[in-house]
This record gives structure tokens, C-alpha cells and sequence, in this order.
């Protein structure tokens, strides 16, 4: 499936978000790298397997394999550190202080720019909600050398893909029902 495919798949009451997914899949202040692995990282990170499919057909091709499985890691990665670290920010008390004792080897070496790897758990952080990873994963992102405008629009990406898939999937469920 194609973005356009995907596009035109949504219905008319969610026309601004067809009109922010072309829109975003041309942003200028992000190179290809960044912005393919934004949204295969946000695809993933939304948990729709067509929007997973569509982001896959559409951005994979232009990341190299080490690219794509980077956005693939930073989306599984993330998925586990933002639970464990959404519990203990909020949790608060002594969890904070404690080792996770979780793997996250992938973090050191994640196969292509640091800056982009942290750019895509960013956005998939976002997604998930966990503000002590928005916080730190932010951070990392501008010392590498990106800019606010970049965070910016890596975080519209991953809002509108999750939006998207939000729409299809309650799409699906109506169809399912009639």
C-alpha cells in the first residue's frame, strides 16, 4: 500500500489529516533518512498494521537496511523503555533510583546517525506518552546538532500517524459492527 493509497482511505471528517500526511511527507527541515525513519518509527509505534504497511511501502525504500532497521529498533526499543519510564516518573518514590536492569544495547549502537536514532524514539515517545523520554531523548537531539524546527516536525509526523491510525482503526471497527 502507498501513502496516497493510505490517504485515500480515510474518510472525509478526517480530511486535515490526509491534507498533514502529504503535506509532512515533503517537510524541508528534515533530510530523507530523518524523515523516512520518523514515519516507519511512528507507523509501528501506532500499532495499525495497514498504516505500518503504507509507511513501510512508502518511506522504507528510501532508508538504507541499516536505516530501517534502526526506525524498527527505535520503535520497539521504545515501546518497552517509555512503559518502564512513564511508570517510574510517575510512580515517583525510590523506582526512579533503582537500576530498569532492562537490555538496551541497541541505544549505544543503533546502526546510523545517533542524532536521527534519537530523533525517531522522540517521536515514538510521543506517541506513547513518557515525558522523562521526550525530555532526554529531546535533549540528545539538539546537542547532535538538529534543530527545534526538526523536533517539531518529527513530533507532527508521529501525531498525525497516530491520528491516521486512530481513524482507520475506528473505521474498521464500524465496518465490523454493520
Amino acid at each position: 500500500m502507498s501513502l496516497e493509497a493510505l490517504r485515500a482511505r480515510l474518510p472525509e471528517h478526517a480530511k486535515d489529516l490526509k491534507l498533514n500526511l502529504g503535506s509532512l511527507a515533503m517537510e524541508p527541515v528534515l533530510n530523507q533518512q530523518q524523515l523516512a525513519g520518523t514515519f516507519v518509527a511512528s507507523a509501528i509505534a501506532a500499532r495499525n498494521a495497514e498504516v505500518t504497511r503504507a509507511m513501510l511501502g512508502e518511506f522504507g525504500p528510501k532508508l538504507s537496511p541499516e536505516a530501517l532497521a534502526a526506525a524498527k529498533a527505535a520503535a520497539a526499543i521504545m515501546g518497552m523503555n517509555n512503559v518502564y519510564y512513564r511508570f517510574t516518573h510517575l510512580v515517583g518514590g525510590d523506582y526512579a533510583n533503582l537500576p530498569a536492569k532492562l537490555r538496551m544495547n541497541v541505544m549505544a549502537k543503533p546502526g546510523v546517525d545517533k542524532a536521527d536514532f534519537e530523533l525517531w524514539s522522540l517521536a515514538v515517545s510521543a506517541i506513547n506518552g513518557c515525558g522523562m523520554c521526550m525530555e532526554a531523548h529531546e535533549k540528545v537531539v539538539l546537542h547532535g546538532g538538529l534543530s527545534k524546527e526538526a523536533v517539531q516536525a518529527a513530533v507532527r509526523i508521529a501525531a498525525v500517524v497516530h491520528a491516521v491510525a486512530g481513524v482507520l482503526d475506528a473505521e474498521d471497527a464500524v465496518a465490523t459492527a454493520a
